[in-house]
């Protein structure tokens, strides 16, 4: 067959030539380990599994639509690249007419494989204020991919997460629809190239609400109106599809009103492509599916559970066929009409040409040569996300410090450890799954059972004497990166460091105030850092299905921040999460407290640099930050009536809370600069709207005697709508570097459209009248302010 480039008319042609079964196959996953076959005594965790091809023919008969769980072949790019051709030509043998499978990976902050590069985790990314980085990281990550024959990326995380007990925080942009909206939409720029046609593609997740589950448990129902899931949580898959042509979404694993995300026609009919427009493909979380059984109780059975998710537009079943398997029978007994099954197979094989996986069909991005991953690239753009994405939360001019300044004396769990700076979906977290399993299969776990163990189980399964193990891998798969205290002590080698504090209680070892006196006696400073480990498996208190009733820091380490406070030393803290925690004690008790948010390989270096002044932080909470756990959900953007922040000056709090307001606002961030930011009004209104563009012109100096980069803010605040609207709400930044003593005009723009809401008609615009247009550096560090009045607009 003659190449040429596809078109939708070839692909109509091509599903009216498959049978029913090869249009079913199209629709589902096939795991790879299904070929790995284990040698008596084998390793689960052996480098190079053992792939029996012969497998596939009687297993998949029909063909293959995507390649699940390929992250467990290969050790390195070759034998990964290798593995996945051989495959491949496999499944074009049985497939008709040699239609190749989708192979899908993590890479919210990487390539998730040991040989990728491994970014800081998205929370960080967000934390930097500054979308471009992650353009730059998205493109090294897919090229990286294109060349080990990847095609489809389940990346990035467009969930809006507004309360700290949910444990997947770290792999969101934060709490605020307009920032998640433009790291989305940069995101997918990067995996997908500028026109959209490099040959991977991108995937939103998760469609919709899936961070906003009641009490911050892990799956559980989402209690949000329509209008709040289309005007805010939906913002940044409608931004994603509208600007960056965003290939692919994945269903959240909730339900909504009673009705699982994965089979509601609704949130993914009506609103994902009637209202949003997305025409791509619409793939279903692992077993999300299977969930209506065995966890809803929607759905008596696998047969009928496939019905409804394909009804209401899920095309995809992942990561198996234990479901969809059952749709040839469904079609042919007249409960399912066979048009159902056209539609979702024909965006499956228009993904599949974009990606070049279909004989006779060529893509532009698909076809040209892959590039090389750039390490010298990746390792740039890493270290810039670490040293933007570091928040100075509080300081009384006790940082910098300066090299040999005094006896500094280093403490807490968190000093001497890698793992701690690493999340769920990077190389560490997913070498860490094997050697999990490892130990909970050959009885190494206490209280578990291997005969009744589920995959699943993992996530939440204590494993006592595994961290140190862990430790290890972290230092095979990053070998050049140092500890806090070895980065510190680069910079000055005096640094002591006594050994106090620990992640998890331990009667063996008791904190008292006699050991941290003798600990810090004669110290000038006392560096203390704390945090939490995040990630799959082991001892965590963070990451996915590991939601905590109370966000704060693990084991002794809160008492061990009092202990030292009360000795009169001048305290630094370092923190390192990938969440809002509570730290009001903390705070009270530190003189210098600096957030490190998941920053990877880069974390250390970053910290010391930011610690002895030789960077200048310059990050942003991407999140709120509560005061008290009884302020859960917190965030900036409340409704007018609610929360914390009233412009009408009437107090609604709580009785036994002297202060509502949040410990550190969304967009808080120090530096050891001062800034300013006023209006420009010298030729004409500072901040006016023309032609459907909101124009602020600022003003901004550095005030101090230190170089130094800001994020200035952009904040509107609807004052009369016929619907209630936030107090404020965030439509634009820029991240700007000044020297001492400079002053710079900066212009920030946003489209009136970023205003939007749903009309009471259900139709979406903005009444006229009057808009309160603010700028600052953070959402409770407002410097000036302007309003305008607007005329009434609908999309």
């Amino acid at each position: 067959m003659t190449a040429s480039t596809w078109t939708p008319e070839k692909v109509s042609d091509l599903v009216s030539r498959l049978t029913l079964e090869q249009k079913v196959a199209q629709l589902t996953g096939f795991a790879v380990t299904d070929l790995i076959t284990q040698q008596p005594g084998a390793s689960l965790d052996a480098a190079s599994p053992e792939l029996d091809l012969s497998l596939l023919s009687g297993l998949r008969p029909h063909g293959v639509g995507q390649l699940s769980l390929a992250w467990f072949l290969g050790h390195d790019t070759e034998s990964l690249r290798s593995d996945l051709e051989r495959v491949q030509a496999a499944i074009r043998e049985v497939a008709p007419f040699g239609i190749g499978a989708l192979v899908h990976f993590e890479g919210i902050n990487g390539f998730l494989h040991a040989s990728g590069s491994q970014f800081p985790t998205s929370w960080a990314q967000a934390a930097t204020w500054e979308p471009s980085l992650v353009t730059q990281a998205a493109t090294v990550t897919a090229a990286h991919m294109r060349a080990t024959g990847v095609h489809l990326l389940f990346s990035p995380v467009m969930d809006l997460a507004r309360d700290p007990r949910w444990g997947r925080v770290h792999e969101t942009y934060g709490e605020d629809p307009e920032l998640a909206a433009q790291f989305s939409v940069a995101f997918v720029r990067g995996i997908q190239g500028a026109d959209g046609e490099s040959g991977l593609l991108a995937t939103g997740k998760h469609f919709v609400g899936y961070g906003a589950s009641e009490g911050g448990l892990n799956q559980a129902v989402t209690q949000l109106g329509r209008r709040a899931l289309v005007d805010e949580y939906a913002e940044p898959f409608r931004r994603a599809i509208a600007e960056a042509g965003l290939a692919t979404v994945m269903n959240s694993y909730n339900e909504i009103d009673g009705v699982p995300c994965v089979a509601d026609r609704w949130l993914l009919t009506e609103l994902l492509r009637d209202q949003l427009g997305f025409t791509g493909v619409v793939v279903s979380d692992y077993d999300s599916v299977t969930l209506q059984t065995r966890f809803f109780h929607t759905a008596d059975s696998p047969a009928q559970a496939a019905v409804q998710a394909v009804s209401a537009g899920l095309d995809v079943e992942l990561p198996g066929d234990t479901n969809y398997s059952h749709l040839v029978e469904e079609v042919r007994g007249g409960r399912l009409d066979e048009r159902v099954i056209d539609t979702a197979v024909t965006r499956v094989l228009a993904a599949k040409a974009r990606a070049g996986l279909i004989p006779g069909m060529t893509a532009p991005g698909a076809t040209s040569a892959p590039t090389a991953q750039d390490r010298g690239e990746a390792a740039a753009v890493r270290r810039a996300v670490a040293e933007r994405g570091l928040v100075l939360l509080d300081n009384d001019g006790t940082l910098p410090l300066m090299p040999r300044g005094g006896r500094v004396v280093v403490v807490g769990p968190a000093a001497d450890e890698l793992r701690i700076h690493f999340g769920a979906y990077t190389s560490v977290s997913n070498a860490e799954v094997p050697l999990g399993m490892i130990a909970v299969m050959t009885g190494q776990i206490p209280g578990v059972d291997p005969a009744t163990f589920v995959f699943t189980d993992i996530f939440q399964t204590r494993m006592p004497g595994i961290d140190d193990r862990f430790e290890v891998e972290v230092q095979r798969i990053h070998p050049d990166m140092p500890t806090v205290l070895d980065a510190l002590r680069r910079i000055d080698p005096s640094i002591e460091h006594v050994p106090l504090g620990r992640f998890e209680p331990d009667a063996a070892y008791q904190l008292d105030q006699f050991a941290v006196e003798q600990a810090v006696a004669g110290a000038d400073i006392v560096i203390a850092v704390v945090g939490e480990r995040t990630g799959w498996v082991g001892n965590n208190t963070a990451g996915e299905g590991q939601s905590t009733a109370e966000p704060a820091l693990p084991g002794d380490q809160a008492e061990l921040i009092a202990l030292l406070a009360a000795t009169g030393k001048p305290l630094v803290t370092v923190v390192v999460s990938g969440r809002p925690l509570l730290l009001d004690a903390v705070a009270q008790a530190s003189n210098a407290v600096l957030l490190a948010p998941l920053l990877g390989e880069e974390a250390s270096e970053a910290i010391a640099d930011a610690v002895f002044g030789l960077v200048n932080p310059s990050g942003k909470l991407p999140s709120t930050f509560p005061r008290h756990l009884g302020q859960l959900p917190v965030y900036h953007g409340h409704h007018h009536g609610s929360g914390y922040g009233h412009p009408t000056g009437t107090r609604h709090g709580y009785n036994d809370l002297a202060d509502s307001s949040p410990l550190y606002a969304f967009g808080h961030g120090l530096s050891y600069s001062t800034f300013d930011v006023t209006l420009d009004d010298s030729a004409g209104p500072a901040i006016e709207e023309t032609d459907g563009i909101i124009r602020a012109r600022l003003v901004v100096t550095n005030t101090s005697t230190v170089d130094g980069e800001t994020v200035v803010q952009l904040y509107a605040r609807d004052g009369a709508a016929t619907i209630v609207r936030p107090v404020r709400q965030l439509i634009g930044f820029a991240r700007l570097a000044l020297a001492a003593g400079q002053r710079t005009t900066a212009t920030l723009e946003a489209p009136v459209e970023r205003l939007f809401y749903t009309n009471l008609d259900g139709t979406r615009g903005i009444e006229a009248g009057e808009v309160t247009v603010l700028a600052g550096f953070g959402s409770d560090d407002i410097r000036c302010a302007s309003t305008i009045t607007l005329t009434a607009a609908t999309a």
